[in-house]
């Protein structure tokens, strides 16, 4: 009865056909690859990707009908826009009449759609999450995370992820209202249960602690049982990571993936950005699809070395960053990752400059005084942005002046900044914070 208890979550696979310890073992054989081996494992796997849905998914064939097994550069990189048709259109025939892994993007790129994996490809996918958090002695059968998600707000929906938080041990905390009043029932929970872990949205658990903050309270002096804290689906700054580390008092590790592929990163136990090179492919490209050399920034291209059901091959996620010089072909370190290429601004010069760049620079300005709680810049034309704030009091006239001062010092001059101040900012339905967003289309 006891490790009927203890193993509740991979029981919980195993019914739902996935086989968890088929792809654990596959996983570990993986890693005891040696480094001289993983080149020719890779090369072995993009083949048979490749190969496999040129056979048998007409969707890929028609979209790489120029492909070359021979040369990878002949292979086509996909894009989100290419994946916006019905996913039966694009699926492989081999799996059209077998029971798939089913499920929507969040739409925080803009270019929501559906996806599928086969069930093994999803099996690794959970195979992996159970790996990297084991490096920090977190178990999904029996660590409780306390969980800052969104949630389905349709009934049938809501339950079943109410019941799938209990087979995984978690608790959810809604992200849809982060109010103080909110964050204070947060912390009875926080008192009463013994939580492992957080895990959630990163602008979420942000606002979490800067409500303890306020508060002058460290999280892990009422919940003595924390051991760590995981952050995803949103960029973590540096200054967010440190507020994040003081008042909940135990490591903060940063997590990258997407819910079509992967875990793509995660933060090893040396502080780097661990690529994950076991059932993915990562590359970084630069805007004539030509691979650069580590260390130069790029978009980044995705391959699923196992997703049968589906073709995600050298798929652009969207994202721009850089892999480190440091990296390997089995251990690929993630060095920055700088923003969605959805998240440009363009300026009437015709000058161009990354979203995320002058939300960090606006930032270290407008939450300098604790006033503002968060902020998001829409561009509305090319030379007029809003920035939308929840704040205790409104923003004075100086202070508006000095963000508007200092956003023409690194955009350009002749920019109209409005200010906007709201009494909460509207997430995806997942629950996503977007910090930059851009309406001008076709730039």
């Amino acid at each position: 009865m006891i490790f009927f208890i203890l193993n509740l979550f991979d029981l919980s696979l195993k019914l739902n056909g996935f086989p968890i310890k088929k792809a654990e073992k596959a996983l570990r054989n993986i890693q005891l690859k040696k480094e001289s081996e993983f080149e020719a494992y890779v090369n072995e796997k993009k083949q048979d990707i490749v190969n496999f849905h040129l056979k048998h998914t007409p969707f890929y064939k028609l979209l790489a009908k120029n492909a070359n097994l021979l040369d990878w550069n002949s292979i086509p990189v996909m894009t989100k826009h290419d994946l916006q048709k019905p996913v039966n259109e694009r699926l492989s025939n081999t799996f059209k009449n077998k029971k798939i892994y089913l499920n929507k993007t969040s739409g925080s790129s803009g270019d929501p759609f559906v996806f599928a994996k086969d069930k093994y490809c999803h099996t690794l996918t959970w195979a992996i999450i159970k790996d990297r958090f084991g490096w920090y002695n977190l178990d999904f059968n029996s660590s409780k995370q306390a969980r800052f998600y969104g949630i389905p707000l349709d009934k049938k929906g809501y339950y079943k992820e109410r019941f799938k938080d209990a087979l995984g041990k978690r608790y959810r905390f809604s992200v849809f209202d982060l109010s103080d009043k909110a964050f204070k029932r947060h912390l009875k929970i926080f008192k009463s249960t013994k939580f492992d872990y957080l895990n959630g949205y990163t602008s979420s658990i942000v606002q979490f602690a800067k409500y303890l903050n306020r508060e002058n309270i460290i999280l892990k002096d009422i919940c003595p049982s924390l051991k760590a804290c995981v952050v995803t689906s949103e960029m973590l700054f540096e200054n967010d990571k440190k507020l994040l580390e003081l008042q909940f008092g135990i490591p903060v590790i940063n997590e990258y993936g997407a819910s079509e592929l992967d875990i793509i990163a995660f933060q090893n136990t040396n502080d780097e950005w661990q690529v994950n090179s076991e059932t993915l492919l990562v590359e970084i490209l630069d805007n004539d699809n030509n691979i650069l050399p580590l260390g130069e920034e790029g978009r980044i291209v995705i391959t699923s070395l196992y997703n049968k059901a589906h073709p995600f091959i050298r798929y652009d996620i969207g994202d721009i960053g850089i892999l480190s010089k440091n990296s390997t072909i089995k251990k690929p370190i993630l060095e920055k990752l700088t923003g969605r290429t959805n998240d440009i601004a363009i300026l009437p010069s015709g000058k161009k400059a990354a979203g995320l760049t002058f939300y960090y620079i606006t930032k270290s300005i407008i939450e300098d005084d604790g006033n503002v709680k968060e902020f998001i810049i829409e561009q509305i034309l090319k030379d007029a942005f809003t920035i939308k704030y929840v704040s205790q009091n409104e923003l004075s006239d100086d202070k508006m002046k000095v963000i508007s001062k200092e956003m023409e010092h690194y955009l350009e001059k002749g920019l109209h900044i409005n200010f906007e101040r709201q009494i909460k900012l509207e997430r995806s339905k997942s629950g996503k914070l977007r910090q930059f967003s851009s309406k001008i289309h076709n730039v």
